[in-house]
């Protein structure tokens, strides 16, 4: 048996990490750094358990070889991906290995049908690979953005409509795993059985020993027919002991489920189901839950692939969110419940031969409002919205300091009804007044939340404690499971044996003692002797600074970061500011100031500040603002001084980097790259960036003549060109550059334009506020402002930005200026190309195909659709990378830390470059260096590829 660490000993360890480190010399690396180890203690359960170590191997073999290591230094293993896992099965004392990093290869079979994966690609990075075949994956979890396959199979997790039809456990064809002994099994070989005879006789015979006990006793097969009829992922899997007899197709469906507690999922292999495009949806109000839940048996019949269930409590939140219709913005909420019903199709005449079957149904329900079944897909999109955003609301509503809990649980459907009437009852006997009930209603699936103060305080500790034993006692009264697709986790692990039986419980330790006779996996997860196991590790939440105390620390964030896999992501920045907040309550100012040390590269210079990670979190972080403002805190006066000084001459600076970069393009290399090298070393790698020969020579700016139309005459737009086109020329010498080119594109459609008042003084502020600069900021704004003001004719005209970046970062200037600037319109050159002079153009020399790098303002600002409308319009194909995302060159980032662009682009790059391209573009010229640098291809901006594009025959 192995030992686990205390978490209290957060400060250090120990214990040698040295076979550790052997074990991954040439495959992977281990980090026993503070920050680290703190970091990863938090996932999106509500427990926390500091890892004694943070290994990340590169492959199976390397995982086997840690696995005897773990032995050695006495400390067990913990695999974690997504970290989405709610009930506390990714958190450990000992080991916790990273696969997130270098396990999320997907490879497309039998043309979509089966596709094989790493277990650390996402749901949705899957299902994006196989859109083009019409095909996805069956389980469907809200946390698809997120959650990693490898934890999606070791939960079992299924989601609002695969039910069990087509969880993990049904698509699964096979899998390789690496057991705890370091034997390495491919259940998808023709020998697979034979060999895990020869490698692991006394698992194969003691697989067939308890397959053979449970299908000998009715009553055993009964019992797990029962359990398993319904969404159950309480304890392990043992229906494969009935569905299957070769132990290891057993095993395969026993790792299903098993929460890492068994064997390391090293990829899979999942049948796809279709991808259904045309849907129809409705939500329907009722007088009460008697009322919404009466009418599932005759919805359940219509066939539709989902039906949500949300209560009153559940209205109101969804009332409160901004995409609430009128219906339910005007309902006066007493006792009334909704169903979301949905129905899914092929063809929009099929989806529509369901809707039409179905609304003789509705028609005939005790419906309190309307029963129209919508279409519409931005209508659609908001009643799902208020469906998926409940945990969001409460979430983020909840008081400063607590955390948020959510639980599932599941019961036949015809206990749907007294089953969340008592529950409400509990919330009320035990004072959880904001909690909420919703669910997929179809399954018999209630999730619920609630928010409690889980340290400080014993009386909410025995509150909490006292809840669970008499939810406990509710459910399997009515003949429910404890867990239906969150995993049984730390927060369950103590009442299995009262699901089960002694019995069943007995072959479930049986089946951990076979897999892992030494315990090395996953202590205290899924098994447990500990009746106090869900009362302990629970994770507190210090208030910390506002722009992130609302985080749920659920890691919807992570796949976006593009420093995810070099320093931290979104949710460790958070999480390292509470940790932080924590040594300070306590006293400690070692702890803090060590972790303050190290947190400044981790999380505020490595941090691309893009804002992707707001755009994927339930509760609408922006991350980013927390490290800007971090840096303004962090900033000392000298530095202050000179960027507001930039901000004043800030014509002056910019042709004065130009004239550096041009300088340094002629002079030899090894020259320059020394002499930057040695000015990082005195003054600062955060103050002197680093050239490298990949970046262009300077460039020219705007040509006013080009683009100035007399005040006294009229215009159609006003041209704020970026200052990024006087810092960095074109990519290759004798090409337009963005502002030439949007210049030469909106002459040739007869479109006239007007620069501003010293256009080539003037910024879009983004330098000062992507640095917490306020009082440069401040300055520019100052300038900025009364200048497009009089050149819009007071807000008459739109303002036109040439680099996407500054398109935001100019609408932040006028979003965050006195209403009297709130009327200037600021249109980005390609939302405006796509719009106002792509139709008066004919496109006469178009690319064969072109590789397109979408950015992440674009992204942000959903400029996407235009983006991709011009690039369709100069190329035949338009290749975006699947595994897109942020470059992380980030304005200067990328010259002050190259490594981040590096680890940003490390996939992506790959794949572009897997085939050769006619022409690579996005819509921003920093970005465009970026990848320019990643991928060693010139990318440029997609106007300059539309104005070589429409060039008038010679």
């Amino acid at each position: 048996m192995l030992r686990s660490r205390s978490p209290r000993s957060d400060a250090g360890t120990t214990t040698s990490l040295q076979p550790l480190q052997e074990a991954l010399r040439d495959g992977g690396s281990v980090h026993d750094r503070l920050s680290d180890r703190l970091s990863h203690a938090h996932d999106a359960s509500h427990f926390r358990l500091v890892p004694a170590a943070v290994a990340r191997p590169h492959d199976a073999t390397a995982v086997g070889r840690l696995f005897a290591a773990a032995k050695t230094v006495g400390l067990p293993l913990t695999f974690r991906s997504g970290g989405t896992s709610l009930s506390g099965q990714a958190g450990t004392t000992g080991v916790l290995v990273d696969t997130r990093a270098r396990f999320r290869s997907i490879e497309i079979l039998d043309g979509g049908l089966r596709v094989r994966v790493g277990p650390g690609a996402t749901i949705r990075q899957v299902n994006a690979a196989l859109a083009r075949f019409g095909r996805k994956l069956g389980p469907d979890p809200a946390s698809e953005v997120a959650c990693t396959v490898g934890g999606v199979v070791a939960n079992n997790s299924s989601g609002m409509a695969c039910g069990t039809a087509a969880n993990s456990y049904a698509t699964l064809e096979s899998m390789v795993v690496v057991l705890p002994s370091g034997t390495v099994v491919d259940t998808g070989a023709p020998d697979a059985d034979a060999t895990l005879r020869a490698l692991e006789p006394e698992l194969h015979a003691g697989l067939g020993r308890l397959r053979d006990r449970v299908r000998g006793s009715s009553d055993l097969r009964a019992d797990i027919t029962r359990q398993f009829s319904m969404k159950n992922t309480m304890g392990y899997g043992i229906n494969a002991l009935v569905d299957f007899a070769e132990p290891a197709d057993i095993l395969a469906h026993l790792v299903v489920g098993s929460e890492g507690t068994l064997a390391f999922i090293a990829s899979v292999v999942l049948r796809t189901v279709p991808a259904l495009p045309h849907a129809r949806t409705g939500l329907l109000i009722f007088e009460n839950l008697s009322a919404a839940t009466g009418a599932l048996p005759d919805l359940v019949d219509s066939a539709p692939t989902a039906i949500e269930l949300l209560d009153a409590t559940s209205l109101r939140v969804g009332q409160r969110d901004s995409a609430a219709g009128d219906m339910l913005r005007g309902l006066a909420v007493k006792e009334h419940a909704a169903l979301l019903v949905e129905y899914q199709a092929a063809t929009a005449a099929e989806v529509d031969e369901l809707a039409a079957a179905a609304r003789s149904t509705i028609e005939k329900l005790p419906v309190a409002g309307p029963r129209r079944l919508s279409a519409d897909a931005a209508g659609r999109a908001d009643m799902w919205h208020i469906r998926k955003g409940l945990y969001a609301m409460v979430a983020e509503a909840r008081p400063s300091g607590t955390t948020a809990l959510l639980e599932d649980v599941v019961v036949p459907v015809p206990q749907l009804l007294p089953t969340c009437r008592q529950l409400t009852a509990l919330f009320d006997r035990h004072g959880y007044r904001d909690a909420v009930v919703f669910g997929h209603a179809k399954d018999g699936n209630i999730h619920f939340m609630l928010t409690e103060q889980l340290a400080g305080e014993h009386a909410s500790l025995d509150r909490f404690r006292r809840f669970t034993d008499d939810m406990v006692d509710l459910v399997l009264d009515q003949g429910g499971s404890l867990k239906a697709e969150h995993g049984t986790g730390r927060m369950m692990a103590p009442f299995v044996r009262r699901q089960y039986g002694d019995e069943l419980y007995a072959v479930m330790c049986e089946i951990k003692r076979l897999c892992d006779p030494d315990n090395v996996l996953n202590p205290g997860v899924v098994i447990s002797d500990d009746a106090q196991a869900h009362l302990r590790d629970l994770k507190t939440a210090p208030t910390i600074e506002p722009e992130a105390d609302r985080c749920v620390e659920c890691g919807f964030c992570e796949p976006v970061c593009p420093s995810r896999d070099l320093t931290t992501t979104p949710r460790q920045r958070i999480v390292l500011r509470r940790e932080i907040e924590r040594a300070h309550l306590d006293g400690d100012s070692d702890l803090a100031a060590r972790l303050e040390a190290e947190y400044t590269y981790d999380a505020v210079e490595t941090c691309a500040a893009d804002g992707m990670c707001q755009t994927v979190c339930p509760v609408t972080i922006n991350t980013g603002d927390l490290v800007k403002r971090l840096r303004s805190d962090r900033a000392g006066r000298a530095s202050a001084t000179a960027w507001k000084a930039a901000a004043r001459h800030w014509g002056v600076a910019t042709r004065a980097a130009s004239t550096a970069l041009t300088v340094a393009a002629a002079l030899p290399a090894p020259a320059v790259e020394a002499a930057g090298r040695v000015g990082r070393a005195v003054a600062g790698h955060e103050t002197v960036p680093l050239w490298s020969p990949d970046l262009p020579a300077g460039g020219r700016g705007t040509d006013p003549a080009a683009t100035h139309a007399p005040a006294d005459h009229t215009a159609d737009a006003v041209f704020f060109p970026s200052c990024t086109g006087t810092m960095f020329g074109p990519a290759t010498p004798g090409t337009p550059g963005a502002s030439a080119a949007f210049t030469a594109l909106c002459r040739r459609a007869g479109i006239t334009l007007r620069l501003p008042p010293a256009a080539a003084r003037l910024c879009c502020g983004t330098p000062w506020r992507s640095k917490g600069m306020s009082g440069g900021y401040d300055e520019m704004a100052a300038r900025v402002l009364p200048a497009i003001w009089e050149a819009t004719s007071n807000g008459q005209l739109p303002v036109v930005t040439d680099a996407s970046s500054c398109t935001e970062g100019v609408r932040q200037l006028v979003q965050h200026a006195g209403e009297r600037y709130h009327s200037i319109e600021v249109v980005d050159a390609v939302e405006f190309c796509a719009a106002r002079v792509l139709p008066r153009l004919t496109v006469t020399a178009p690319f064969a195909d072109v590789a397109l790098h979408p950015t992440c303002s674009a992204t942000r600002m959903g400029l996407l659709p235009e983006l991709r409308a011009v690039a369709d319009a100069v190329a035949a194909t338009v290749h975006v990378a699947q595994s897109w995302g942020c470059c992380g060159f980030a304005g200067d980032r990328g010259l002050l830390h190259p490594e981040l662009t590096a680890s940003a682009t490390r996939e992506q790059a790959a794949e572009i470059t897997a085939e050769a391209h006619e022409a690579y573009a996005s819509c921003n010229r920093t970005c465009e260096l970026g990848m320019t640098r990643a991928t060693g291809q010139p990318y440029v901006h997609v106007l300059e590829l539309l104005e070589q594009a429409t060039r008038p025959p010679e």
